[in-house]
């Protein structure tokens, strides 16, 4: 997910996605642990894209 598009985001739907990737990621690592994930790669970019949520959403309170 680019930065420009998570920047028209409004707070809550970035609360909201924020909260939905990670689900996502806990069940991706669950998958990782079980030996049942085939793209491990996965992993980092939904790290990246939480971190970016993150970023933008402390940008916005200040």
């Amino acid at each position: 997910m680019k930065p420009s598009d998570i920047r028209k985001l409004s707070g809550a739907e970035l609360q909201k996605k924020r909260d939905e990737l990670t689900q996502e990621l806990f069940n991706l690592k669950f998958q990782k642990n079980t030996g049942r994930l085939e793209n491990t790669a996965k992993l980092g970019e939904i790290r990246s894209d939480i971190a970016r949520i993150n970023t933008i959403l402390t940008e916005s309170r200040g």
